[in-house]
Order: structure tokens, then C-alpha cells, then sequence
């Protein structure tokens, strides 16, 4: 079903490098992407890092293992089991993070749910999309390329784009205004709900609750 799957002769599986093997179908990788580091705490890149960090707090969980080089913790997310992690690698690296982490733990392509910065999208806006290409992300093509393919639901979360010149580098690690800052948080809370509604209804049905709604303003 997935170019990363592969069955052996005898009819078990294969464990090279990008490969997942599915055992738990009902657990969920929930990966919120950024930088690692105060530089970039509250700059837009990062806004996987909230998201994750305030899903961690809903579910009553912490962020608080270390390994794969990521911060990731456990819990139950809309009454499925669920991971929750942050990559350390960097974001172009976040794949070298993603891939053994899921691996390890057993989680197909298809329940690693990315949550990301989008500049395609306005401020304010939350979208879900079911899988495609990078569109340019570097978080995205590591993942894609660890992964062996790009079949893995992401959240995307809309930055825009800079409205002065072509300083696209400096908008998505520069902070939020405080315009942003003043209904970030409702951003952040409406993530949350999206990743929710995505486990508890599946990927389609989230897409048609969640991708019709108006920017938080």
C-alpha cells in the first residue's frame, strides 16, 4: 500500500532504512515541527513546537523523554493512543527524528500527523491536508524523504507571507506582531481541536469540518 512497505518472501517485514513496519494500527504519532532552542521559541517556525506543547497540556502529558533525538511524551488524544513529539534536529532535519521514532514504535505513514508553519495560508487559518508533496517545506521534505514517500497527514497552520519584499527567511524565523500575538493562543487552541477531530473522525471527515473555516481573528 505504501512505497516505504515492504513484505518478505516468508511474509514478514522488512526493517531498512525508511522502513515502517504497522503492528499498532490505533496509535498516533502526532509531530509538531520548529528549532530547537530559546533563539526560536516564539518565532512563526515554531508553531508545531506550541501546538505539540499545548496538546501535551490538554491531555494532561509531558514532552519530557529524550530520545530519537526529539522530546516526546505519551497519552491518549481523543481517546486514541497517541505520541506526542518535538524534533531536535532542526527543522531541515526533522526526518532523522520522525523516521526511527515512528519506527520504532510501530506507527505506519499513515498515523504520523505533521504539524506545521504554513506561509501559503493566512494567519489565523488551520487546514488539514491528507498527504502530497513538500511544496518547498524543509521539515516537510525531510520527513517526506526519511519516510519514503509523502503519504502522512499534515496540520497546517497558516504564517502568510511577508508583506514587505521577498525576506521570506527572516518571516518565518522572525517573532510574531503583536497583532498575531494578541489571538495566538485561539490559533494555537484551534490546532488542537483540528488534531482532535482528526483522530477521533478520521482524516476526510476532519478535512471537511475543519479546512472550511474562517482565520482566527
Amino acid at each position: 500500500m505504501f512505497s516505504w512497505l515492504r513484505r518478505k518472501s516468508s511474509g514478514g517485514q522488512s526493517a531498512h532504512r525508511g522502513s515502517l513496519r504497522v503492528e499498532e494500527p490505533g496509535m498516533w504519532l502526532i509531530v509538531g515541527l520548529g528549532n530547537p532552542g530559546s533563539k526560536y521559541e516564539h518565532t512563526r517556525h515554531n508553531i508545531g513546537f506550541m501546538v505539540a506543547d499545548r496538546l501535551a497540556e490538554r491531555a494532561g502529558s509531558k514532552l519530557s523523554t529524550k530520545k530519537f533525538n526529539a522530546h516526546f511524551g505519551s497519552c491518549v488524544i481523543a481517546g486514541c493512543k497517541s505520541l506526542i513529539g518535538k524534533p531536535q534536529t532542526y527543522m531541515n532535519s526533522s526526518g532523522d527524528s520522525v523516521q526511527p521514532m515512528a519506527a520504532f514504535h510501530k506507527i505506519g505513514s499513515s498515523q504520523v500527523v505533521v504539524i506545521h508553519d504554513e506561509l501559503d495560508l493566512p494567519f489565523g487559518s488551520v487546514r488539514i491536508k491528507q498527504s502530497g508533496g513538500h511544496a518547498g517545506h524543509n521539515g516537510l521534505r525531510s520527513i517526506s524523504a526519511r519516510l519514503g514517500g509523502g503519504d502522512y497527514p499534515r496540520v497546517r497552520v497558516g504564517i502568510g507571507r511577508p508583506t514587505r519584499g521577498d525576506n521570506v527567511t527572516g518571516h518565518v524565523l522572525g517573532a510574531f506582531s503583536s497583532v498575531e500575538r494578541s489571538s495566538l493562543d485561539a490559533v494555537i487552541e484551534r490546532t488542537c481541536d483540528a488534531v482532535e477531530t482528526l483522530l477521533s473522525e478520521g482524516v476526510v471527515a476532519a478535512m471537511n469540518s475543519v479546512n472550511g473555516q474562517p482565520p482566527v481573528c
